[in-house]
């Protein structure tokens, strides 16, 4: 197409300096490598010669000839070096449960990093250990099974080194500090784990411990070679496992909740009036009929007990911001439809069901996995354009399915992913189309995605200018090729986005448009403060569906390292152009990152800063102006964790052309949350959150739409007890309030809950 080749040309002489970086990495493609040769050496597993108590004792009798591993090998910072700490695992089975132990020496163990905390907030400047298990034996998905010294737990799944920590698995931990460090067991029943139906069973597994010093050293029990485009596939082979259990578990966990709520009374402004207790019941059910196969539904799901989101700054975004979906119920196989280059699937969409149904499986070399839902509505829909989107009431009930096919072909795979949504009342949103993954070298990944849109938009146009019941087609694509050495590497990418494609059921903020981008790096690794130094250049071109004009056009070189006490510095300058209105208005800034990890009282620390030449959007004129967010965890004893957040932005325009600048306005979000960590099984949390922003509305191209400030406070408690993650009880408390026109706080919202729910497995 004629369009997409001058497309090509004008990114490939606006990024020419980007190109000067790509003849470094030597031959585009190198002799492909089979999953066999990849993989690290065999460990055998064999029976328990007695019973094995999960306690962090290691004496038991079941442990007598256990398969040890005692090889290690530090991935980070060095290179696959001899660690300096010794580390040595353990593995046995029986008819029911694998078990993995660890005994993790160090040298002055009153340095341990082993705070309590709730289940999957384990952070890597703490101690832990675990095992990563690859049942299917595919080199490409894995489960984390990880725990602290504490038994504190966390678990994921890993498509790839691309971590998803929503799932939970039913599985038990006991850690305990001794004399020399640490021990660690885990027990892992097999009903919790999905493989073939094979007897003898070959699985992949790969051994972790993470110990944070003076930098955050990582050993594995296989090497990682640096520059490989994939994680899983280094694992050792796990043999001698027989005579497992086909599968076959069923766990049924039934919920009843009272929820108490005041709202505003009627005038607004004369306090809140306290509504009746309103009860709810409801159920969530797993069935796995064999071991590569679960079902999984929810009966009017609660999600009270789900931490708020963080807030962001939403003040002069041309686009809509995204949350991560935190939602038990829709995270299960989510890896399978949101690994994919185009964010077709977004669950968050799906914003009040009813019930819920999903089924996940793999037969042979194909994986799948459907989700169908009946939604009540309410949240917002995006709607999309080429320099910014707009937002929608979802004031309908809807039906939704989506569901994706994968077929791995080696190391690489195709796929089928469709979506649809069927508002009620009429309209709908239907997307289908391939997606491929071809890895020809360790070095090397194409990846791309071409979908295709049909909608007929809802009656609504109280809602939407659009939804007037019209019928809109298009399509989306994306592709792009990375390669990587222990040196160079670069990543190259395309989209194309029609003007009338939507993905109702995901999230794309923006179509209409062809785009380019180019990066391009080159990493040192020095053995002094820093450990690893990487010089980038980045290009990018976005232009309108014709090619005619330039929508964004961006240029960027930094430079980024990692540095003792866990740190992390990165700068970076950029020169950008961005279509405003019918304008293409300049945007240079300098920003920096800073990231460490002082002590273990003094967590995780960052900071960020922008400063220059800013865009102001709504007057579609130059400014200047920057940012600063810091977060910080300070733990001041191994049951408490008080993590802030601030964040601040402002800009300054002229009143008129040439004139000094002003203030435009001033946006802030505070947060602090407090969590107080009675045991593995018990938390309080506490979190309040404020955000605000400050006007000058004579500045404003419509003043008497913007008020002169607005602001929101959030307040909420939760106390929970959990027997495991879907045996818990829940007593939460919850206050909304929103600044008024006096400066005050009048409040909007109040609630009180309590929930239970209760775990019945077979």
């Amino acid at each position: 197409m004629k369009e997409v080749r001058r497309l090509a040309c004008r990114i490939l002489l606006h990024a020419g300096l980007a190109g000067t970086l790509l003849p470094l990495a030597g031959p585009a493609l190198s002799r492909p490598t089979s999953t066999e040769e990849l993989r690290g050496a065999e460990i055998r597993v064999v029976r328990s010669s007695g019973p094995i108590r999960v306690d962090g004792d290691l004496s038991d009798a079941g442990w007598a000839g256990a398969a040890r591993v005692e090889t290690f090998y530090e991935v980070n910072p060095g290179d696959n070096v001899p660690p300096k700490v010794r580390t040595v695992a353990l593995l046995a089975y029986d008819e029911r449960y694998l078990y993995v132990a660890f005994e993790c020496d160090d040298p002055d163990p009153r340095r341990i990093r082993a705070p309590y905390t709730d289940r999957d907030e384990l952070r890597g400047d703490t101690d832990y250990a675990g095992v990563i298990l690859d049942t299917v034996f595919d080199g490409r998905t894995a489960v984390e099974l990880l725990a602290n010294p504490r038994g504190i737990q966390f678990d994921a799944v890993t498509n790839d080194g691309e971590e998803d920590v929503a799932p939970d698995f039913f599985w038990d931990s006991a850690g305990r500090v001794t004399e020399t460090g640490w021990t660690l067991e885990i027990r892992v029943p097999f009903t919790t784990l999905r493989y073939k139906r094979a007897d003898p069973q070959t699985w992949g597994i790969l051994l972790y411990r993470n110990w944070p010093r003076e930098y955050r050293y990582q050993m594995f029990s296989a090497r990682l070679p640096r520059g490989r485009n994939c994680f899983v596939c280094s694992e050792n082979v796990l043999s001698g496992l027989s005579g497992l259990p086909p599968g076959g578990h069923l766990v049924a966990a039934p919920y009843v909740s009272a929820a108490q709520e005041a709202v505003p009374r009627d005038p607004p402004g004369t306090g809140l009036v306290t509504r009746p207790i309103d009860p709810e019941a409801g159920l969530d059910v797993k069935w796995t009929p064999n071991a590569v196969t679960a079902v999984d539904a929810t009966f009017n799901p609660d999600f009270s007990q789900i931490e708020s989101d963080v807030a962001q700054i939403g003040v002069n975004e041309r686009f809509a911001l995204f949350y991560p979906e935190k939602r038990p119920f829709f995270l299960e196989g989510v890896d399978l439809l949101t690994s994919t280059p185009i964010q077709a699937v977004y669950t968050r969409t799906i914003t009040s069901p009813r019930w819920g149904l999903r089924g996940t499986g793999k037969l042979d070399s194909t994986a799948w996995t459907l989700l169908v839902a009946d939604d009540r509505g309410g949240g917002s829909v995006v709607i999309p354009g080429p320099t910014g989107s707009d937002l929608a009431e979802q004031d309908f009930r809807s039906f939704v399915a989506v569901g994706r096919a994968r077929h791995d072909i080696g190391r690489s795979f195709a796929s089928l992913l469709f979506t649809d949504r069927e508002v009620r009342g009429g309209g709908y949103n239907r997307v289908l189309g391939p997606d491929f993954q071809w890895r020809p070298s360790e070095a090397d990944t194409v990846t791309g995605q071409l979908l295709f849109s049909r909608s007929v938009t809802p009656d609504r146009p109280d809602l939407a200018a659009e939804w007037d019941g019209r019928t809109l087609s298009g399509h989306a694509a994306r592709i792009w090729w990375s390669h990587s050495t222990e040196r160079v590497d670069w990543f190259a990418v395309y989209k194309d986005f029609d003007d009338d494609f939507r993905a109702d059921v995901g999230f794309v903020p923006q179509v209409g448009f062809r785009e380019g981008y180019l990066e391009g790096g080159y990493t040192w690794r020095p053995t002094g403060f820093f450990r690893r130094v990487r010089l980038f250049l980045e290009s990018e071109l976005q232009v309108d569906r014709d090619g005619a004009d330039t929508i964004y056009r961006q240029v960027q070189v930094g430079v980024g390292a990692d540095g003792r006490a866990n740190s992390f510095y990165r700068i970076e300058l950029e020169t950008e152009a961005v279509r405003t209105g019918e304008s293409l208005l300049p945007r240079k800034t300098v920003s920096l990152s800073y990231q460490v990890v002082p002590s273990s009282v003094f967590g995780q620390t960052s900071l960020e800063a922008s400063w220059g030449q800013e865009i102001d959007y709504a007057g579609e004129r130059n400014g200047h102006g920057g940012g600063l967010a810091l977060t910080s965890v300070v733990r001041p004893t191994d049951h408490l964790a008080l993590e802030a957040l601030g964040e601040l932005q402002w800009l300054d325009v002229p009143r008129e052309e040439g004139g000094p600048e002003e203030r435009l306005f001033t946006a802030f979000v505070a947060r602090l949350k407090a969590t107080y960590t009675f045991s593995a099984r018990s938390f309080l949390r506490v979190i309040g959150q404020y955000v605000g922003a400050r006007y000058d509305p004579t500045l404003y191209p419509d003043p008497a739409s913007v008020p002169s400030r607005e602001g929101s406070f959030s307040a909420s408690a939760l106390l929970a007890y959990k027997l495991n993650w879907q045996s818990v009880v829940y007593v939460g408390y919850g206050d909304a309030r929103t600044l008024d026109e006096t400066g005050g706080l009048p409040p909007q919202n109040r609630q009180l809950f309590v929930k239970v729910s209760y775990a019945f497995q077979k």
